[in-house]
């Protein structure tokens, strides 16, 4: 199989939408999981939109033999000092011929002069595991993918907290926030986030005390706090809130023990395991916090 790797473009949108679905619909049906696309067209506004914006570098696998026919992708989000990788993906019909590997290797070089590199992978694929580790990522962070809306409580949130919409004015406190925690700050990743997926923070005493980038998409939603129960304030705000029929979602670190039992307690769901993989700079959390896919 003759592979060339050309640059992304929003003509790809629709080819890598299809071949989105059913990659990764091919592994969740395979070890019974819920699927993370429900359709190609899900898939291919995801394309479109990261082929179109600054700071994403997309990378198209094509097979020379076949008219040039579009069998794979990989994007390397570059917005904030770390960068991370996904989603990855190849036609199920040419996987195992290495395509995967080349897609990877072309990224690590785009981001090469980046201070760390993270991705979050399904725990239960060990085909994409051994990839990761084989290319140099250590795993960090089991994680839980939970799903559901916590049942109100009387005491969160606090009296004394309001849980809002965030605004630009607050990304500096944000960004101070995240550094805080994780030694990094990811201030292009919530302006982002603004213009699309609704981000939330808590803010007490006058100070913001916890956000989360994008409350029901767990794909794109990170979030941190100074403590654990200005999380539970962030969770039963957004749900207070309302979110109509879709619910929260999020990768909680499992290692955080508390706070899984604190989200189980209150009917969310445990959907799938991950699993957090880094390479270069990391700093262990400082804090109380969980990553999206892009961490």
């Amino acid at each position: 199989m003759s592979i060339t790797l050309r640059p992304a473009t929003p003509d790809d949108a629709e080819p890598l939408g299809a071949i989105l679905f059913a990659a990764f619909c091919s592994i969740a049906d395979r070890h019974a999981f819920p699927r993370d696309f429900p359709n190609a067209d899900t898939g291919a506004g995801m394309i479109r939109a990261f082929a179109t914006t600054r700071g994403i570098v997309g990378v198209v696998a094509t097979d020379d033999a076949d008219d040039g026919r579009v069998v794979g992708c990989n994007f390397l989000h570059c917005q904030d000092e770390t960068a991370a990788v996904g989603p990855i993906a190849v036609d199920p019909a040419a996987q195992g011929r290495g395509i995967g590997r080349r897609l990877m290797e072309a990224v690590l070089a785009a981001g090469a002069s980046a201070t760390g590199i993270r991705l979050v992978q399904d725990a239960f694929n060990t085909t994409s595991m051994s990839l990761y580790a084989s290319l140099g990522f250590d795993a960090k962070e089991p994680l839980a993918l939970l799903s559901g809306t916590p049942e109100p409580s009387s005491t969160s949130p606090r009296a004394d907290t309001e849980v809002r919409p965030m605004r630009e004015p607050d990304l500096p406190a944000c960004a101070a926030l995240c550094r805080r925690v994780h030694g990094i700050e990811r201030t292009n990743e919530l302006r982002g986030a603004i213009a699309h997926f609704r981000p939330l923070v808590v803010v007490r005493d006058g100070r913001v005390r916890a956000y989360a980038s994008a409350p029901t998409f767990w794909l794109m939603n990170h979030a941190v706090a100074e403590t654990d129960a200005d999380l539970h304030d962030l969770l039963t705000g957004a749900a207070a809130a309302g979110t109509g029929e879709t619910p929260l979602s999020f990768l909680l670190p499992i290692r955080q023990a508390k706070l899984l039992r604190w989200c189980l307690a209150r009917a969310m769901k445990l959907v799938k395991p991950m699993t957090l993989m880094a390479m270069g700079t990391y700093q262990e959390p400082r804090g109380t916090f969980f990553p999206s896919v892009l961490y």
